[in-house]
């Protein structure tokens, strides 16, 4: 008798998914931008080279750090600075740094440098060329500096529980990329294999620099002690990642990009349901998924936040581990759909939080399976993407219904539906967040509340004859344009809008900061307000001259303390 195949797991319901206090609960996976670098590099053998140090006793000069591929080479040009304490701020108004950086597209000459030291350590008040893919600065977290500076010099290794604690000893506040102050738009390099992938450029300059911070700080602690410096332990040095301070100016992102966040998302979500329709785990990928779920543990308990939200996000996500842990010890993920099992018990059983630790953590023993996924991340399709205006009246009306049925409901008149208003900052040209009826910004309000705008449009089309074309009522109605487009992108991009309302009351910006961020592979988020965030970077990873096939992929999870 033949077996019946099973049907497969579907995908999670956008309705469920794109609410944004579970997108405010996203954690790093194996698809993550970081990991698909590393495993690159290691897989295709990319050599490290560092042929410019040329930084003096108080810490001020220039270096380049050289990664060569087989097709080309990339070239982070580092400036160092010596800041004075009073002009050191994460904020983007800042006009000063402890260290500037460009990403460079081949290796650059000695002209290239000149004219890179010029520009660069400006940063803004600079201009690059389409020589250059990024541009980015970072300051230092001096008590963490210090120290590391300190006990290198007297000949001895830092305090390991400081760096768990915090983590890195340098965070950049920008890292800018896609044509920037100058720099080389996206379409130079979205075809090269290696950049196919979305932020492969930025988390490439990340991993140089975070090699470049390392160096410096040894040579700092050389410069101070001389020959009685110790040299860092590499043990050690693992642990130090990049920070980052992060705010407003991410958070629109992920909604003047539906097609791509939706690529994200998705993604995930299918390699979730993938893994969800196996039928059996083998003892192999049982053990390796209790193993990174302990290794994981450790790295949730460095995690550290001040912050009254993230404070409670700990807690649950603490009790939720104790709750993973117990179930395992009860169900040995033998028998039928394993993985199916041990998600459908955790949409009772944990938090939002615990819910996507878990739904990330399964995917580990599956790279063959989930990894070439990763190709579909990227976004070309979506700029020349054009209104068909023969679709009627009733297919918008069904389909904005479709997508933003929720927000139909709510009462856009009602203050505290409409409290907030995106604005863009004069001085900064950055993104801002402000309250509407407390300050005069309604009139420079961008168009980043789908909901609302969603819930005008179908408002406006009720008395309009269903078999219309929704090119007429267009011509008409010209300022429904936008709503019009996003809504004939869904179909093909369902995970594509937020199912919550961007301008309320209640709305927490950092819930997209985060969103964004957990697919770059960050960890460790801390909120600083409800509009800013530091996370860190490349902790645990290897560096470049470390870098092998066997680990460059299960860094994220640390072994234990060193």
């Amino acid at each position: 008798m033949e077996t019946q195949a099973q049907t497969p797991i579907e995908r999670r319901d956008p309705a469920t998914v794109m609410r944004l206090s579970r997108l405010g609960s996203l954690h790093q996976c194996r698809l993550s931008f970081m990991r698909q670098l590393t495993r690159r590099l290691a897989r295709e053998n990319w050599s490290f080279s560092r042929p410019v140090f040329d930084i003096d006793v108080n810490g001020v000069g220039r270096a380049v750090y050289i990664a060569q591929g087989p097709d080309r080479a990339y070239s982070l040009v580092a400036f160092a600075h010596d800041l004075p304490p009073g002009k050191r701020s994460d904020r983007v108004i800042a006009e000063a740094w402890d260290a500037t950086f460009a990403l460079f597209d081949g290796i650059p000459t000695e002209a290239d440098i000149q004219r890179l030291s010029q520009n660069v350590p400006l940063q803004e008040a600079g201009r690059v060329t389409e020589s250059e893919l990024s541009l980015s600065r970072a300051n230092r977290s001096v008590r963490l500096w210090d120290h590391v500076v300190e006990a290198l010099a007297n000949g001895q290794q830092p305090d390991v529980e400081q760096i768990y604690q915090v983590g890195y000893l340098m965070r950049t506040t920008a890292v800018y990329g896609s044509g920037k102050f100058g720099a080389a738009d996206r379409e130079k390099v979205a075809d090269r294999p290696e950049t196919q992938a979305p932020f492969q450029v930025e988390m490439l300059s990340v991993f140089l620099t975070r090699t470049f911070v390392r160096d410096l700080v040894q040579h700092m602690a050389n410069v101070k002690g001389g020959d009685q410096a110790a040299r860092l332990d590499p043990e050690i040095a693992r642990w130090l990642g990049i920070g980052n301070s992060t705010g407003l100016g991410m958070a629109p992102f992920i909604v003047n990009h539906p097609v791509l966040f939706n690529n994200w998302i998705m993604v995930r979500e299918e390699a979730i349901a993938r893994v969800r329709s196996l039928e059996v785990a083998s003892e192999a990928e049982i053990n390796l998924f209790r193993d990174v779920f302990e290794r994981s543990k450790l790295s949730v308990s460095w995690w550290r936040s001040e912050h009254p939200i993230q404070v409670k996000k700990l807690e649950a996500l603490n009790a939720d581990l104790r709750l993973v842990a117990e179930h395992l010890r009860k169900d040995n993920l033998k028998g039928h759909r394993p993985w199916d099992r041990l998600v459908t018990w955790s949409e009772a059983a944990l938090s939002e939080e615990g819910q996507e630790f878990l739904a990330s953590l399964i995917l580990e023993p599956y790279g063959d399976l989930v990894d070439g996924l990763a190709s579909c991340m990227a976004d070309s399709r979506s700029q020349a993407f054009v209104i068909d205006g023969t679709k009627s009246i009733r297919q918008t009306r069904d389909l904005i219904r479709e997508t933003y049925a929720w927000a139909l409901d709510l009462d856009w008149e009602a203050r505290e539906n409409c409290a907030r208003a995106w604005y863009v900052s004069e001085e900064k040209l950055e993104p801002r967040l402000g309250e509407r009826f407390d300050e005069p910004i309604a009139e420079y309000e961008q168009p980043l509340a789908p909901a609302r705008d969603a819930a005008a449009a179908f408002a406006a089309l009720r008395d309009w004859d269903g078999l219309t074309p929704v090119a007429e009522f267009l011509l008409h109605h010209p300022e429904h344009r936008h709503t019009i487009r996003r809504v004939q992108m869904t179909p093909s991009a369902p995970f594509g809008e937020i199912r919550d309302n961007t301008i309320g009351a209640e709305v927490l910006p950092i819930d997209m900061l985060r969103a964004k961020l957990s697919f770059f592979g960050a960890t460790h988020f801390d909120p600083r307000s409800d509009r800013w965030v530091r996370i860190c970077m490349y902790s645990g990873a290897p560096y470049p001259d470390e870098l092998t096939s066997e680990n460059a992929d299960f860094w994220i999870y640390p072994m234990g303390p060193v």
